[in-house]
């Protein structure tokens, strides 16, 4: 798996844009996050995102998909970064941590996240997506890591989540998302603390949501439902 981070000599650009192929985007996202990207090419800049936690009762760093104000990981399933990280990934991470990630099967978009934030000392950056994608990638979040909440307005990033997703059992997202918690540890062993920055920053185009005309705006698609 993190032979998708390898620095292909095929790829010219500095912008990667990273997509799995389930993913659906409309031109007016990948538009507006790669003019994003451009602002600041030197994080991971994208749309689905999770976040990670300490959870004080399991003495233990705890990650989850639900929906929250803060967020630290974006994940490459439809993301723009610098083509420069694909060579720290390969070249300067220890092939230890590569065999790690290649061993979990589902932790080389977390790994990618901890390498640019213990780089760079920021967050990624989450821009806006369509209702309809954002609700698909909910469902998708649900199946590989369980039961995706809604905050309320102006709810934080929970210390831990009562009913985390880690509990739901007999199912392949409760697999993955120990998996992915698990990772998300190790990781922190590794590096011997937690890279990870968490934000609650979303970019949005200019005039977003404003009730003016739509002739006035850059992307009116992506208010569409």
């Amino acid at each position: 798996l993190s032979d998708r981070f390898f620095p292909f000599e095929a790829i010219q650009t500095d912008a990667v844009l990273s997509l799995d192929e389930d993913t659906s985007l409309s031109t007016s996202e990948v538009d507006f996050a790669f003019s994003v990207w451009r602002s600041f090419p030197e994080r991971i800049v994208g749309f689905p995102t999770q976040s990670h936690f300490w959870d004080a009762e399991q003495g233990r760093w705890g990650y989850t998909s639900r929906w929250t104000n803060e967020i630290s990981i974006v994940l490459t399933t439809a993301a723009f970064y610098h083509r420069y990280y694909h060579s720290l990934f390969t070249e300067y991470l220890p092939a230890g941590l590569r065999e790690l990630v290649d061993g979990l099967a589902a932790c080389e978009d977390i790994l990618m996240n901890v390498l640019v934030a213990a780089v760079t000392k920021l967050p990624p950056i989450k821009v806006t997506q369509r209702k309809q994608h954002k609700e698909a990638v909910a469902q998708q979040a649900e199946c590989r890591d369980g039961p995706v909440g809604t905050p309320l307005a102006g709810q934080r990033s929970p210390s831990a989540p009562r009913s985390a997703p880690a509990k739901v059992k007999g199912t392949a997202g409760s697999w993955r998302f120990s998996q992915r918690q698990g990772c998300l540890n190790q990781l922190a062993n590794w590096f011997g603390y937690m890279p990870l920055v968490s934000s609650q920053l979303r970019l949005d185009p200019v005039l977003f949501k404003d009730q003016v005309s739509v002739l006035r705006k850059r992307y009116p698609s992506l208010e569409k439902p």
